[in-house]
């Protein structure tokens, strides 16, 4: 399965940068050896149910560490019996895309 999730506390520090406590969940992530990716919005993780939820449920906890109330959305690509599918569903998408030719 593919996770794509974002944390958020509900308390920034004075300037209302949440930075350091997303850092510390993606470093959780990083921590975890599945395979990932961060973005601007959300960070992507591949594996399975167990071991990806397990990791989510980490990366809350710390971000909960340093804020009374942690935010947490979720999207989750269920495929059984494929890997790779992070990195397999973006080539697919550029073939078709170089198939086509530009717009």
């Amino acid at each position: 399965m593919i996770v794509a999730f974002s944390i958020s506390p509900s308390t920034g520090d004075a300037d209302g940068g949440v930075a350091e406590a997303v850092a510390a969940a993606v470093r959780v992530v990083r921590e975890s050896g599945l395979p990932h990716e961060t973005n601007a919005m959300f960070t992507n993780i591949e594996g399975e149910w167990d071991e990806v939820m397990a990791v989510v449920k980490r990366a809350v906890d710390v971000v909960a560490e340093v804020s009374p109330r942690v935010g947490l959305v979720l999207k989750a690509d269920i495929r059984a019996g494929r890997t790779r599918e992070m990195t397999a569903k973006v080539e697919r998408l550029e073939q078709a895309l170089a198939e086509g030719g530009a717009a």
